[in-house]
């Protein structure tokens, strides 16, 4: 019993102790901050996915027939001019073939020029047959005669001349047919790929299933950008708004643009937010020697701008109406309430709530960071241990007063529970006189 006279003040003490050290040296959150400044905040449409950089023309080329690829002079790599032949399948049955037709053209010439001869005959005879049927010289059957034998030879005539527009119509067909063997080049251009050797055979794509081009030639020196956006902000982009293009190829440089073409469907593929596309055009020419066909590419389209207004980070915000403001005066994190103008993935225009100078704190996600949190800022001077010289002055004489009255109650208390056991002694000490009086008595 008498044990617990010495150990309960001591597990007190250690209590109160531990309570003043806790208070006295409370725990100190560092934090990032950044001031709120004037500058300027954008309102800005960004892709869903990642765009990509294209050739202004590109044609993806294969024969319309298939064949054993006979020729092909040009390499990758090489400029050529329009209409200059880049492969030709093996056509010779089909030269032949015009050949046999540019002949045969010929022929049903000089067979026309034959008929019509024999029409004339035939008419100059029809001619002198009514002349002496007229005069009663021949009869009538003589003379009937030589009128269908000139009506046949002038229908023969045409006929064979017919046959000449046949034979022109046979070789220009012939011509199609050797044109779908050879691959003419579009426009100027560069080839970037040739999916097929000499000797090779090749064959059109069957319908429905896609094959590699055997030829893809694309226009150098004019490029522009393709990026999908959600269908929600297409309505809010115009033609002629200006964008910022950046690539993953030239990273930290941008690329002026402005858009070009707004798509005119909703692009809606499998597992897969719908979009539009949107199309951009760059504003620099010099910067298209710099790009490649199939470069990836992002871009930030400018719906508007708001210039030298209040702004803070994006990474600032608790959510859309409230911040965490580092207070200098008491080095604690306040939650304050602000109103938002324009604002995009980088900044958020402050309307209301803050003023110039006001250090909001970035560092959201790290542990304590609270509202009514102690704070530091990150690089400025640590207190060393033991010492309480980070605390404000006011805050420090909060914790002294909260300590005192805190010691009284625990002493208080202390002394309650000390009293207890002394109590609880006297009573058995009475009740044993009480029994030895007791016994006393009866004896």
């Amino acid at each position: 019993m008498r044990l617990s006279y010495i150990i309960i003040p001591l597990l007190v003490g250690a209590g109160v102790s531990a309570w003043y050290w806790k208070h006295t040296h409370p725990d100190v959150v560092e934090v990032s901050v950044v001031e709120a400044q004037p500058g300027d905040v954008e309102e800005t449409v960004a892709n869903t996915r990642a765009g990509t950089v294209k050739a202004c023309r590109r044609a993806k080329m294969s024969p319309s027939i298939g064949g054993q690829i006979s020729e092909l002079p040009y390499p990758e790599g090489a400029y050529v001019k329009k209409d200059a032949v880049l492969l030709k399948v093996w056509n010779d049955d089909l030269q032949a073939e015009i050949d046999l037709n540019q002949k045969s053209i010929e022929t049903a010439k000089q067979t026309a020029k034959a008929s019509c001869l024999q029409a004339d005959v035939a008419q100059r005879s029809a001619n002198r047959s009514a002349r002496l049927r007229r005069e009663g010289t021949i009869s009538q059957e003589a003379y009937d005669k030589a009128i269908t034998e000139a009506q046949v030879r002038k229908a023969d005539c045409k006929a064979a001349r017919d046959n000449i527009i046949v034979a022109k119509a046979r070789l220009k067909m012939a011509k199609a047919q050797l044109k779908r063997t050879i691959l003419y080049a579009p426009f100027n251009g560069v080839i970037a790929k040739i999916n097929g050797e000499l000797n090779e055979y090749v064959t059109p794509s069957p319908p429905g299933i896609l094959t590699p081009p055997v030829i893809d030639l694309i226009e150098p020196g004019c490029f522009y950008v393709s990026v999908p956006i959600d269908e929600v902000d297409a309505p809010k982009v115009k033609r002629g708004l200006p964008a910022r293009v950046t690539l993953d190829a030239w990273r930290g440089r941008i690329f002026e643009a402005e858009v070009s073409r707004i798509g005119s469907y909703v692009v809606d593929r499998e597992k897969q937010a719908r979009t539009v596309d949107i199309e951009l055009t760059f504003k620099n020419a010099a910067d298209l020697s710099s790009l490649l066909v199939g470069y990836s590419a992002d871009a930030d389209i400018i719906l508007r701008t708001h210039h030298h207004v209040l702004r803070i980070p994006g990474e600032a915000l608790l959510d859309d109406n409230h911040v965490l403001l580092f207070n200098p005066q008491n080095h604690k994190l306040e939650k304050r309430e602000i109103e938002k103008g324009l604002s995009n993935w980088t900044y958020s225009e402050i309307v209301k709530g803050l003023k110039q100078g006001d250090k909001v704190v970035t560092s959201l996600g790290a542990e304590g960071v609270e509202e009514g949190a102690l704070a530091r800022i990150k690089g400025s001077a640590s207190p060393k241990n033991g010492e309480a010289s980070a605390i404000p002055e006011g805050i420090q004489s909060e914790i002294e007063a909260d300590y005192k009255a805190e010691s009284k109650h625990m002493k208080n208390t202390a002394g309650q529970v000390n009293a207890k056991p002394a109590i609880a002694e006297q009573e058995n000490a009475g009740q044993e006189n009480a029994k030895q009086t007791k016994k006393s008595q009866n004896q």
